[in-house]
């Protein structure tokens, strides 16, 4: 029911937003591996209506873990998280290496960031130009812990995380991460 901003890089189009797919919210000392769990930065209880009215969601959408992203409707019809290929080639557009793009940790120069991160929002000086309309806003991630006193949300402000989908006939997912610096 949510209508999303999209923009056209290279020959992709992506959403200019971060998913705000939120069937269910859980506290950020709920974890799994195994089952779909859907977050909302600083928000620790579990009615999904109250936790869509916050600050946070609005400006920062839903934070996933992994099966949350592989689960069917977690995207509008006719849309998918991106594959890791899909991400690689958003980069190379922005001028990204094809062997920086093939690597895997840190990589690319600050341009590429740059060119995703919104003018707005990311601390310590960190906003990027958003040349590409990407709008890539630093909405922070969930810390697992098996103790919850050291669970919580970390990175609002100063990182963003974004989820690729395995290749077909693979099992490795990805998590593509901006910085503010």
């Amino acid at each position: 029911g949510y209508s999303y901003s999209t923009i056209q890089i290279g020959n992709q189009c992506w959403f200019s937003e971060n998913c705000r797919y939120l069937p269910s919210v859980s506290p950020s000392t709920e974890s799994s591996y195994t089952d779909p769990l859907y977050y909302v930065y600083n928000y620790q209880g579990i009615d999904a209506y109250v936790a869509s009215s916050t600050s946070e969601y609005i400006d920062y959408g839903t934070l996933y873990n992994h099966k949350a992203i592989i689960t069917p409707g977690i995207c509008p019809s006719g849309w998918h998280i991106p594959t890791d290929s899909e991400f690689m080639e958003l980069e190379m557009f922005l001028d990204m290496s094809q062997v920086d793009a093939s690597s895997s940790g840190w990589r690319g120069v600050d341009q590429e960031g740059d060119k995703l991160k919104s003018n707005v929002g990311w601390n310590a000086g960190g906003n990027g130009s958003n040349s590409s309309s990407f709008t890539a806003l630093p909405g922070g991630h969930l810390i697992f812990s098996s103790i919850p006193q050291l669970g919580g949300f970390g990175d609002l402000g100063t990182g963003g995380n974004w989820w690729t989908l395995p290749e077909i006939g693979e099992t490795t997912t990805y998590r593509r991460h901006l910085k503010y610096n």
